[in-house]
C-alpha cells in the first residue's frame, strides 16, 4: 500500500511524527515522508496522484497542506485526517477525509492508524 504522509512544516514533524510511524507502521506499507532528504525536489503532486491513501496531520492549519489535500482529492485518493486531542482543525477536512480521528499521544496514533490501514 503507497501512503504519502501530509503535515505542517511549523513543529518538530521528524520527532513527533516520522520516528514514531517509521518504527510503528508495518514494513509492507510505502511510505512517502515528504520532508526527508531523500524525497528534496520531488514534486508531490506528481506523488500524491500515486497514492493509495493521504495521511495527514492536521492539528495546525498548513497552506502548502492546504494545497496537497486538494490535489489528493481532486485525484480520488482516500485521505485520512488526524489531530491532536486538544487542537482544532479546519472545518473544511469534512468535506474531503473518508476518515478523521484524535490521538492523544504518538503511540496511540501509531495504533489507531495500523488498526483503521489494515
Amino acid at each position: 500500500m503507497k501512503l504519502y504522509l501530509s503535515h505542517a512544516s511549523n513543529y518538530d514533524y521528524q520527532t513527533e511524527l516520522y520516528q514514531p510511524l517509521k518504527t510503528a507502521l508495518p514494513t509492507d506499507f510505502d511510505v512517502f515522508y515528504p520532508h526527508d532528504p531523500e524525497n528534496n525536489g520531488k514534486y508531490s503532486k506528481d506523488i500524491l496522484e500515486n497514492c493509495d491513501v493521504v495521511l495527514a496531520e492536521v492539528s495546525s492549519a498548513s497552506t502548502g497542506q492546504g494545497i496537497e489535500l486538494g490535489w489528493a482529492n481532486a485525484a480520488g485518493v482516500k485521505i485520512v485526517c488526524f489531530y491532536k486531542i486538544g487542537t482544532q482543525p479546519s472545518g473544511a477536512i469534512t468535506h474531503i477525509a473518508e476518515t478523521i480521528f484524535e490521538y492523544s499521544s504518538t503511540d496511540d496514533l501509531s495504533e489507531k492508524l495500523v488498526k483503521l490501514l489494515r
